[in-house]
C-alpha cells in the first residue's frame, strides 16, 4: 500500500529501513525536483536534470538509486559506468522522450546532411548516441550557441527549441515533440493567476508553450526556479511547471507564497516512485539500468560535450 502524508509512522519506519540499506549498499539516492515530497525529503540530493547528471558523474557511491523517469536513470548509467544504477519504478517513462526514436533521428539527419544534432536530455540513450550534443533546459541556449553551425537539428521538444531559437538567432530544425504536462499549462491560466495575485512574479519552465513564456517574468529550469525563489523580492510567485516543484520551493523560501498556474500540471510518471519502491529496490538490488557499451560510449560523447560547455 502506498504511504500517504497522514501515515507518518509508517513513512518513518520505511525511511529508517531505507537509511540502513543505503549505508549497507553504499548507495546514494538522487531525486528530481518533480518527485513526491517524501522522496525529495529522503534523497541525498534533489535537483534538476543537469545537477543530477553532475552528481551521477562525480559520486563515489557504489550504487545510485535514481528517483526520476527512465531517461534520467539511463543518463546516470551512461555517466557512471562503474556504478550500479537502480530505477525503483521501471514503468516510469517520459512521454516526451518517447516521441522520438533513434531510427527517426537517423532519418532526420539523412534529410539534413551536415546539420549537427542537439538532443534535449529528455531522450533515450539510443537517441543521445545519434546526437552530437546534449542539453538541458538550463543550458540549451548556451549549448546551441557553442555549436559551430548556423543550422542545428534540435530534438525532441518544440517549445524548448522555439525558446532557444529566439535567444540564439540560429535556425533550428525542430522535431514536433512536447511535454504533455507542460503543454497543459495555458496562457489563460497564467492570466487568471495574475488577476488573483497582480503583484506576483511568474516563473515558467521553457517546456511551456510560447504564449505562456511570453507572460512569464522569468523563464527558468527547475534549478533556476529554486535559486530565483530565494533571490526574488516578490512575496508571491506563480509557478508554471510540474506541481512537485512547489514542495522544494516552500522549503527553500518558507516565507513566500508559491501558487501553481494549474493543478493539472502533474506528471503521473514522476509520481510512480514511492518509499516502498525505493526500499524494495535497495533490498533486492532490483530495477538495474543497463545501457549497452557501444550506445553508452556514443551517448557519453554528446553528454560530455554538454558538460564541457556548461
Amino acid at each position: 500500500m502506498t504511504t500517504t502524508a497522514t501515515d507518518t509512522s509508517g513513512a518513518h519506519r520505511l525511511s529508517a529501513r531505507i537509511d540502513e540499506l543505503r549505508r549497507l549498499r553504499r548507495a546514494i539516492i538522487l531525486a528530481h525536483n518533480y518527485q513526491l515530497g517524501e522522496i525529495q525529503d529522503l534523497a541525498d540530493f534533489t535537483g534538476d536534470s543537469l545537477e543530477l547528471s553532475r552528481h551521477a558523474a562525480q559520486t563515489e557511491a557504489e550504487v545510485i538509486v535514481f528517483c526520476g523517469v527512465r531517461f534520467m536513470a539511463e543518463t546516470a548509467a551512461v555517466l557512471a559506468r562503474d556504478k550500479t544504477v537502480l530505477h525503483p519504478e521501471p514503468r516510469a517513462g517520459c512521454p516526451l522522450a518517447d516521441m522520438i526514436t533513434a531510427q527517426e533521428l537517423r532519418a532526420l539527419k539523412g534529410a539534413h546532411p551536415g546539420a549537427p544534432v542537439v538532443a534535449y536530455v529528455n531522450t533515450s540513450a539510443e537517441v543521445k548516441a545519434e546526437s552530437d550534443y546534449c542539453c538541458t533546459s538550463s543550458n540549451a541556449a548556451r549549448v546551441v550557441e557553442a555549436v559551430p553551425a548556423q543550422e542545428v537539428i534540435f530534438v525532441p521538444d518544440r517549445n524548448l527549441g522555439l525558446w532557444v531559437q529566439r535567444h540564439t538567432g540560429k535556425r533550428l530544425l525542430l522535431w514536433q515533440g512536447h511535454c504533455p504536462t507542460h503543454d497543459r499549462i495555458t496562457a489563460e491560466a497564467v492570466q487568471d493567476a495574475l488577476r488573483s495575485y497582480p503583484d506576483a512574479e511568474v516563473m515558467a519552465h521553457p517546456e511551456c508553450r510560447p504564449e505562456v513564456l511570453d507572460l512569464a517574468h522569468q523563464v527558468l529550469s527547475t534549478g533556476g526556479m529554486i535559486r530565483r525563489a530565494q533571490e526574488s523580492p516578490a512575496a508571491t510567485m506563480i509557478v508554471a511547471t510540474e506541481l512537485g516543484l512547489i514542495h522544494r520551493l516552500q522549503q527553500v523560501a518558507p516565507n513566500k507564497r508559491f501558487t501553481p498556474v494549474s493543478r493539472l500540471a502533474m506528471c503521473p510518471n514522476m509520481k510512480r516512485i514511492t518509499l516502498e519502491k525505493v526500499l524494495w529496490s535497495l533490498e533486492d538490488v532490483s530495477g538495474r539500468v543497463q545501457v549497452p557499451d557501444d550506445v553508452a560510449a556514443r551517448a557519453r560523447t554528446a553528454l560530455d560535450r554538454m558538460l564541457e560547455v556548461t
